[in-house]
């Protein structure tokens, strides 16, 4: 093969993905180990390991220690999603963006609420419900949970001119979380809000978010009828 000249990992990355794409290296196939590679490259083992290493981490490449690395046979194409800003989304679509807050309830204990069960018995938590509008017209409600044990600046927050999704991503930051989607009939509370029939059904999203291993805030998205969730591959 020729000798190519790449000193950058994305160089790399680059090259390797074109050989999968001709077939210069078939799925399932083993390819050369990285010391040869940076060899015919001409750069440092440390480079080609990066550049392996994140097709790996795309599902792209099969990574395994004393064996080595082989084009994956059923390649995995991961979904990548954001916790977006509501507002933003709203804007990006060219529409105008209009927050009502519906509800701001006192602290509450998790026995009179259910919320995740990672928050214990002795936890309060907030409960705030809102409505994001688009043009006017109603496009997600927001009903949230937020553990002030966790984030006790949320107790003095009366979330009417900010939602809690804005403020919440601009303020605390998280480790990870957890997200499912659903497919219901609207909640009769949320259908009126929606104006949309108790029947129709909707989306819907349930996320948590934590800070190591204590949750920071639950929340539960329910969408208007016409909504499409997009992501990218």
């Amino acid at each position: 093969m020729t000798r190519k000249s790449i000193n950058n990992w994305v160089g790399i990355q680059t090259e390797v993905l074109e050989r999968i794409h001709n077939r210069t290296w078939k799925p399932g196939e083993t390819i050369p180990k990285e010391i040869e590679l940076a060899n015919e490259f001409g750069c440092s083992r440390v480079t080609v390991n990066r550049a392996l290493r994140t097709l790996a981490d795309r599902g792209i490449l099969e990574r395994k220690r004393k064996i080595g690395t082989r084009v994956a046979l059923y390649p995995i194409s991961n979904a990548i999603f954001k916790i977006s800003l509501i507002r933003k989304e709203i804007e990006n679509q060219g529409n105008t963006y209009n927050y009502k807050l519906i509800k701001p309830y006192p602290t509450i204990s998790k026995h009179q609420r259910g919320v995740h069960p990672n928050i214990t018995e002795n936890s309060h938590v907030i409960f705030i419900k809102a409505l994001h509008e688009s043009n006017r017209k109603p496009f997600v409600v927001e009903d949230r949970w937020i553990n002030t044990a966790v984030v006790p600046s949320a107790i003095h927050q009366t979330f009417e001119q900010f939602s809690p999704n804005e403020w919440l991503l601009e303020n605390v930051p998280y480790t990870h979380g957890e997200i499912s989607f659903s497919a219901i009939n609207c909640p009769i509370e949320n259908s009126s809000l929606l104006n949309i029939d108790s029947r129709d059904a909707v989306f819907q999203i349930e996320r948590t978010t934590f800070d190591k291993e204590q949750v920071i805030t639950n929340v539960l998205l329910t969408y208007h009828k016409d909504y499409r969730l997009q992501s990218t591959l």
